[in-house]
């Protein structure tokens, strides 16, 4: 499994503490030095079953900055991956990839039920 966070994330420490705490053996992927780029992102996308908007961190400074909630709506799939691979801190974290699923944000019960 590949646990791809960013260190200073309270969320995100809170997710590692509990990997860890259960034995769940994972590869850490710090997301700002190794950013997703846009085929790992439509990949993950596609196994989340989720709608490509989780995919954003929406209480993010730079997604406020950049007035994302405005302008995502008349933005094609392909140009959210694009914007979302131009830099790691636009991307919802922790990020949990397995072979068959992707976890977006830090939900304990929900990694519970699929771990």
């Amino acid at each position: 499994m590949l646990f791809i966070q960013y260190p200073k994330c309270t969320t995100c420490q809170k997710a590692k503490k509990w990997l860890d705490e259960k034995k769940i053996a994972y590869d850490d992927r710090h997301i700002k030095e190794e950013n997703p780029g846009c085929e790992e992102l439509k990949k993950w996308h596609k196994l989340s079953g989720q709608p490509l908007k989780k995919f954003f961190n929406t209480s993010g400074l730079l997604y406020k900055e950049m007035q994302l909630k405005d302008k995502l709506p008349g933005m094609s799939e392909e140009e959210q991956y694009r914007l979302l691979a131009s830099d790691g801190m636009l991307v919802k974290r922790p990020l949990l990839v397995g072979d068959d699923f992707v976890l977006i944000g830090f939900k304990e019960k929900e990694w519970e039920e699929k771990l």
